[in-house]
């Protein structure tokens, strides 16, 4: 299994149109063949700042999102809105005892 974490930073006007927007797109993308589960998580101190947990497969799973014709409507639409450039990481758990 692959945990895919996506830093993104948005302009403050823009943080609400984000959320109008993933919250038209995010069955789509949880449900995507491959993918696990996604959680969309806002900083409490900064709220420009969001992130995306999201649990996938394998990396060919994610690597078929991010060539798809969803992806290809998601990332474009958000992309403006950036206040910065995103940070990405692709993860492999060594531990996890969650309750």
């Amino acid at each position: 299994m692959l945990v895919r974490i996506v830093k993104m930073e948005f302009q403050p006007q823009k943080v609400a149109d984000f959320l109008y927007f993933f919250d038209r797109v995010k069955n789509e993308i949880a449900t995507f063949d491959g993918c696990l589960g996604m959680k969309l998580m806002q900083d409490q101190s900064n709220p420009s700042i969001i992130f995306t947990y999201s649990h996938w497969e394998e990396q060919e799973a994610l690597n078929k999102y991010r060539e798809s014709e969803l992806f290809g409507k998601v990332w474009p639409n958000v992309k403006p809105w950036f206040a910065k450039k995103p940070e990405a990481w692709s993860l492999d758990t060594y531990y996890d005892r969650m309750k």
